[in-house]
């Protein structure tokens, strides 16, 4: 067994080594809690969860940190909008974030730390800073000094006389370079503050992390992770304020997930295309919503179309109309053992999700070995006749393999029967049809064939067929879904 992960720093996969053997330090930074999370926003959360997933799976023991940025401009902002105190903005979206995350049933961080909880950790980083000659006080405000850090740009790749050259705003007059940050913050009437060897004032935001990392996980973390918004300048700073301090490495790995396109546009406010995930959970669900994000591979732009949502909303229906299937032939006798066949199939399948998500957590791949299986499921059960005990083995490996998959990606863990007749609906409703109106034909289909009336019973059933509904005939009566 060997993982294999894409290092934003070095631009090439590598084999991951943890620092310590057999242990994980990761540190994801989390939502800065304004407002409630955009979709775009849960497709860190969605899969960094499947990479601490996986790395438990491969038996590695895993410290995940996932941050709140409860001190920032857009929360003072905010609560100065709505005359509150800001601490008071910040507790209200820790709480709807989580109600989000919990309604997404994925696995709990390690450890969720807020800023205000590591005020005195942040002062002593920036004092240190300072006694180092990486960090000056002006008036106030603390900058970081980045020329004092021949490395800065290693993450990026970008060059600081570039990024100097190219500053089209104003600079303050009171800094030493154009591309030096604030580290500290004199305090502004009306804002929250902390007293410091500076007066009063605020942590920055790059500071923020840093002090947050090396506090909990110490001077070098194995995984750093964020969107690819955050490699400049925000994680840029972090290797600069960190490495600068403590002369060791931050991160030996840095992952970052790519952004998200509504059908073909960049997610953006001046487009008025930005949508909260609890709009797009409550209008869909949140299985749909992770299996969308987990889709497509998370170095790769994810297309958040109508025609995307679609396309997801089918594979889910497909793979629980198999679950709901195999779910009802269990409670028939069962061989010890499905065929060797269907084994075989299984164990395939097994190890091609093994191989994908070992090469930096390849998703969609191992979601195609799921279909591989929901295909051999499907031939060897839907077949005329009764269930046998063969069938019945078949199913139950069938549940068996899903789950052990849906566990890695915090997905198929909904009721089956319950999550089809939702995902029917909005077949139904893609295809401007009626629950209602299918209900009827197939109630006068069983009526025709009771009274014998086949020739009525197979043209309803051609009817049905054309619209799109499979129906099956079985001891129960008959029942119905969309084709999948």
């Amino acid at each position: 067994m060997s993982i294999v992960i894409y290092n934003s720093q070095s631009h090439k996969k590598e084999e991951f080594v943890p620092l310590t053997p057999g242990q994980v330090k990761m540190y994801v930074c989390g939502p800065t809690v304004y407002d409630f999370l955009h979709v775009g926003n849960f497709r860190g959360a969605i899969f960094f969860n499947v990479v601490r997933n996986w790395l438990e799976y491969r038996g590695l023991k895993v410290q995940f940190i996932y941050n709140y940025t409860d001190v920032d401009d857009k929360i003072i902002n905010r609560a100065l909008k709505e005359k509150v105190p800001a601490e008071e903005i910040a507790t209200r979206f820790i709480a709807e974030f989580e109600q989000d995350f919990n309604a997404l049933n994925l696995h709990k961080h390690t450890r969720n730390p807020k800023v205000t909880e590591f005020m005195t950790e942040i002062i002593a980083f920036v004092s240190d800073l300072i006694t180092k000659g990486k960090a000056y006080e002006v008036e106030g405000d603390v900058f970081y000094d980045v020329h004092a850090f021949p490395e800065y740009g290693k993450l990026s790749h970008k060059n600081i006389e570039d990024l100097e050259a190219g500053v089209r705003i104003e600079v303050d007059s009171r800094k030493k370079h154009a591309s030096d940050f604030a580290l500290w913050k004199k305090a502004k009437e009306g804002e929250p503050f902390w007293p410091s060897p500076w007066g009063d004032g605020r942590p920055g935001w790059h500071i923020e992390c840093s002090a947050m990392v090396r506090g909990i996980l110490g001077d070098t973390i194995d995984i750093h992770g964020g969107g690819l918004d955050l490699i400049f300048p925000h994680h840029e700073n972090e290797v600069a304020q960190s490495e600068g301090l403590s002369g060791k490495v931050l991160a030996r790995y840095w992952m970052h997930n790519n952004m998200l396109n509504f059908g073909s546009q960049k997610m953006s406010k001046s487009l008025g295309n930005v949508r909260s995930a609890r709009s797009f959970m409550q209008e869909y669900n949140p299985e749909i919503f992770k299996y969308l994000m987990l889709s497509a591979h998370y170095r790769s732009v994810l297309d958040f179309s109508p025609g995307q949502i679609e396309h997801v909303i089918s594979n889910l229906a497909r793979l629980y109309s198999a679950l709901c299937w195999a779910t009802k032939i269990i409670q028939s006798p069962q061989d010890k053992a499905p065929p060797a066949d269907f084994a075989k199939v299984l164990t395939d399948a097994k190890l091609g999700v093994e191989t994908s998500l070992d090469d930096d957590f390849n998703t969609p791949e191992a979601l195609a070995r799921l279909f591989e299986v929901v295909r051999g499921f499907n031939n060897l059960t839907r077949t005329p006749g009764a269930v046998t005990p063969q069938k019945a083995a078949i199913g139950q490996a069938f549940l068996q393999w899903s789950q052990w998959l849906g566990q890695k990606l915090s997905l198929f863990a909904e009721p089956p029967a319950e999550f089809l007749t939702t995902l029917d609906d909005m077949l139904l409703k893609q295809k401007k049809l009626d629950r209602a109106q299918i209900n009827g034909l197939v109630k006068e289909r069983t009526s025709a064939r009771a009274n014998k009336d086949f020739k009525r019973a197979d043209e309803l059933r051609v009817q049905l067929k054309d619209m799109g509904i499979a129906v099956q005939d079985g001891a129960q009566g008959s029942e119905w879904e969309v084709a999948k």
